[in-house]
């Protein structure tokens, strides 16, 4: 449709330049030994370097437009992290959970990932019944907030140990 209104536009020499501009494509195609391309991923935050450009089969990640895995080869992408579990599969298959608050994930054209965090554990470094404790602490704050500051800063810890809970649930 709107590749109709754009070419109704257009002077008649330009028809052919712009159909081949509108027309849809593909991806190219994977490299005949995708399983060879390896990808190479580095995850830390302020205080740890949890992986600095380590081999790795499989990330998986939560961000502001849903949870999804990333694989070597995978399309290079930037992404906002949400308060979730990042899963790390190393190359013998072995997973790794680890809580980010918050961050961002890169994804480069060569299979290098960096995943930046702002805040990150490894998930069995958690406690259920302190997440629990603060959630309540963080609702008690978001209700006597008095300015946008004080809202904005208790509706984090809110969202973090939602997610914390749910986590470990």
């Amino acid at each position: 449709m709107f590749a109709a209104r754009i070419c109704s536009i257009l002077r008649p020499g330009a028809l052919p330049l712009a159909r081949a501009v509108l027309a849809r494509g593909y991806a190219e195609a994977a490299p005949a030994s995708a399983s060879a391309v390896r990808m190479s991923f580095t995850f830390a935050s302020p205080t740890k370097v949890f992986y600095k450009e380590a081999n790795v089969k499989q990330v998986d990640v939560p961000t502001l437009t849903g949870s999804f895995g990333i694989l070597p080869a995978h399309v290079p992408t930037l992404q906002v992290l949400k308060p979730g579990i990042v899963t790390v599969i190393d190359e013998e298959g072995g997973q790794t959970k680890y809580f980010v608050s918050s961050g961002s994930v890169t994804v480069n054209a060569d299979s290098s990932v960096q995943l930046l965090a702002e805040e990150a554990t490894v998930l069995e470094n958690l406690d259920v019944t302190a997440a629990k404790a603060n959630l309540d602490k963080a609702n008690a704050e978001l209700s006597t907030a008095t300015d946008e500051v004080e809202r904005a800063e208790a509706l984090i810890n809110v969202e973090a140990n939602e997610a914390i809970i749910k986590a470990l649930e």
